[in-house]
């Protein structure tokens, strides 16, 4: 009778949510003993286990929810296990019920999302798996949030019947330390299970497809008419408006483009870029993003390194940032192309034939069976590199949709966020991060064509009341020199990277507008994000911790004693990278430990929870006598030495360390800012106060009016140490020359 039952079930369910399951061959692998964990995302969820399991579980449920009248019908059909998660005896009983190798169900949230994502996960759940000794079998729920049965109606988009889908992940058992007991195993069960509800929801992202097929999934996911973009002339697109003008002009570049080159696209944040980024994809050609406050030189240098022939771009952006002279070099040896003589093309023909291809996007992209693979590269980044030569990073449609997938584990993009987006699209942070990632998850972005409007930028955050900002430290303290306390009142995330998070920009932020901003960490090679803070899990001073479906280590650095290079690997590691003297060749990431893994080349130390602190780039260490001395902690010590008074007295002074050549000691540190009045001796009382060492002081300080700056926001320290460099000479050359002067003196016959 009660197989007869789940039959029907099954395929109602099957019918209305057209639900799939995968790996239900994990659950024999689990065994007798076996607590079975799922994200709580709807009302269906107990429905949708119940009739898929082969067994019939016991439910462990909240005794408040177990009293609701509307859950009573579910009664009937299973074995409840009413429990306080809060509640030592509660959690002892259901130890003991397990112990007896029975299975149990049970939702670590204990609560149904109202985000839809992972909600607060509880301690009980993990000190239960532990105490009972439990295989512990995840299962991922998908698409339920967006049902009428989910709690997001008024949070986000819901319909009657979205698409389910079920995945049972292969059983795990937590693991901590036997030394561990009380306060601390408990903790350390409850963050294992954290992590395995990360790696959970991690699960739930399809990520082998590629960008333009997630773009179309999102469309039917979140409806045609959903607004995702919008830009500073007021200009609003949603999905249908996207793919049309994607098609529209991809049947154009498609006739000047060969299937697989690498196209240059010169472009602004504007709402062409996006059009051109997913025409490109729609018809299998590779954007390369390319810088345009680089110069002409090291754009040309990109190029060369990508082999791209043709270049897009707008004639109006050119004018507009005064770039016209860069458009004639490139000219000379590239093709380069103006959207405004594209739009000129386009003919009636063209524009019925790319509304009928928008009407089934899928099938069109389908058909032309280019650049469908995966792991097949989504887009070229540029990177600095040695001899001035930069180095293409090469990312796949599956680095990318990795990284979302792990990212979405800590921020939920939902279609009632906007996402403010001033970061430019050449750099990783600003493509992926703050354009790809939000508009896969059905948020608007609003994209601004430039970091630098302190005073605006907080104004038209106001006027959108946005919820999701994303910036570097140098950018945050800038904002906040002009921003109203009220200005940011919207924002739910505000998220920093790039550079280092200041502790005196955490500080005035938290005064002024009572936000605390959480710093991540990552490289464009790694799509970019590497570990992250978020609500949940947070730790002053650290960029937070590895996400999921990443590995990593510290690989010792001579004449360092705290911490070594970091090495990661996962999913949303880059295919590889494109070298000046190397041309085509893609370099596959690898270290002695193997292919996939891929130094940082920064200087981290993890600590016993998993947290990482950077501790600077490894090019970023001065050997002073034989001592590696970190640049970062120098720039710390003149925050130190120099405070920001209070939240009301911002200052825009800055603070940048370099390393040069010493004929004495190897290298030298040089200290640069714009603070009129610094002097080394308040680093040396600061030093002393604050118990850092002396070869942390810098050898000078040198006063300029501004530090130079990169487009995407971080210092631009091969600029500067160029320009430290230039000034040491010249006051090298003035002290000989006041010294030859007094011997010309001194030797003189009239003396």
């Amino acid at each position: 009778m009660t197989r007869l039952f789940k039959f029907f079930v099954r395929l109602l369910l099957r019918l209305l949510y057209r639900v799939e399951v995968t790996g239900m061959e994990n659950y024999s692998k689990a065994g007798d003993r076996v607590l079975i964990i799922a994200n709580h995302t709807s009302l269906l969820d107990g429905v949708l286990l119940y009739a898929w399991l082969p067994e019939t579980p016991t439910f462990a449920i909240n005794t408040k929810i177990a009293a609701k009248k509307s859950f009573r019908p579910f009664l009937s059909f299973v074995q409840l296990f009413e429990m306080d998660a809060q509640n030592p005896l509660s959690i002892k009983s259901m130890i003991k019920f397990i112990k007896q190798d029975k299975k149990a169900v049970i939702f670590p949230e204990g609560r149904i999302t109202v985000t839809g994502s992972l909600m607060k996960i509880y301690e009980g759940p993990g000190l239960i798996a532990d105490k009972s000794n439990a295989m512990i079998l995840p299962i991922s729920i998908e698409g339920a949030q967006y049902s009428r049965l989910s709690y997001m109606k008024g949070r986000g988009h819901v319909f009657w019947f979205p698409k389910v889908t079920m995945k049972v992940l292969p059983p795990e058992q937590i693991k901590v330390s036997p030394k561990l007991a009380g306060h601390d195993r408990r903790k350390a069960t409850a963050r294992e299970l954290q992590d395995l509800m990360y790696k959970l929801a991690y699960s739930k992202t399809n990520q082998r497809t590629t960008l333009f097929s997630t773009l179309v999934d999102s469309q039917n996911r979140f409806g045609n008419k959903l607004e995702i973009l919008e830009d500073i002339k007021r200009e609003t697109l949603n999905f249908k408006q996207l793919i049309l003008r994607s098609i529209l002009i991809s049947s154009l570049i498609k006739k000047q483009t060969q299937a697989g080159d690498h196209i240059g696209v010169l472009m602004p944040n504007v709402n062409a870029m996006p059009v051109v980024f997913f025409a490109l994809q729609f018809i299998g050609r590779i954007p390369a993003m390319l810088n345009y406050t680089s110069g002409t030189l090291a754009i040309k240098r990109a190029c060369e390194t990508a082999q791209i022939k043709t270049i897009y771009t707008s004639r109006l952006f050119i004018i507009n940032a005064g770039l016209e002279q860069l458009a004639t070099d490139l000219e000379q040896d590239y093709i380069v192309i103006y959207l405004e003589d594209l739009k000129q093309q386009i003919r009636l023909t063209t524009k019925l034939a790319a509304l009928y291809k928008s009407r089934n996007p899928a099938k069109h992209y389908a058909r032309q069976n280019l650049n469908t693979n995966p792991d097949a590269a989504a887009v070229i980044l540029f990177t600095s590199g040695s001899e001035g030569h930069p180095k293409g990073v090469v990312l796949s449609h599956s680095n990318i949709l990795s990284n979302y997938a792990q990212v979405s584990c800590y921020i939920n993009f939902t279609t009632r966020d906007i996402i403010f987006n001033c970061l430019p699209l050449f750099h990783s942070f600003g493509l992926n991060a703050g354009f790809l990632m939000p508009l896969i998850g059905g948020g608007k972005v609003f994209l601004y064509p430039t970091p630098l409007h302190y005073r605006f930028i907080p104004e038209l955050i106001y006027e959108l009341r946005a919820t999701m900002f994303f910036g570097t430290n140098t950018f945050f303290k800038g904002y906040a020199r002009y921003a109203d306390p009220f200005d940011f009142n919207s924002l739910k995330y505000v998220v920093a990277g790039a550079e280092k998070l200041h502790e005196d920009t955490v500080q005035l932020w938290m005064e002024k507008f009572g936000i605390k901003i959480l710093q991540g960490y990552g490289v464009t090679e790694t799509s970019p994000v590497i570990s992250a803070n978020n609500k949940m899990q947070n730790k002053t001073g650290t960029v937070g911790r590895i996400l999921p479906g990443m590995e990593c280590y510290i690989r010792p650095v001579e004449g360092i004693d705290l911490g070594g290079a970091l090495v990661v690997k996962g999913p949303n590691v880059m295919q590889g990278y494109l070298l000046h003297n190397k041309p085509g060749e893609l370099e596959p990431p690898s270290t002695e430990r193997g292919s996939g893994w891929y130094d940082t080349g920064d200087i981290a130390d993890i600590d016993d929870e998993g947290y990482i602190t950077i501790l600077g780039r490894a090019k970023r260490f001065a050997k002073i006598g034989g001592e590696m001395v970190s640049l970062s902690v120098v720039e710390e010590l003149a925050v130190l030495a120099w405070p920001m008074p209070n939240s009301r007295v911002i200052s825009n002074i800055s603070y940048a360390a370099v390393a040069v050549h010493d004929d004495r000691k190897g290298e030298k540190i040089i200290l640069v800012t714009n603070n009129k009045n610094a002097e080394r001796k308040q680093l040396q009382s600061a030093a002393k106060d604050n118990h850092i060492s002396e070869l942390a002081i810098p050898r000078k300080v040198m006063i300029i009016d501004n530090i130079p700056l990169l487009g995407t926001g971080k210092i631009d320290y091969i600029g500067l140490t160029k320009l430290v460099e230039s000034e040491l000479d010249n006051e090298e050359e003035g002290r000989w020359r006041n010294k030859i002067g007094k011997l010309v003196k001194h030797d003189s016959p009239e003396q």
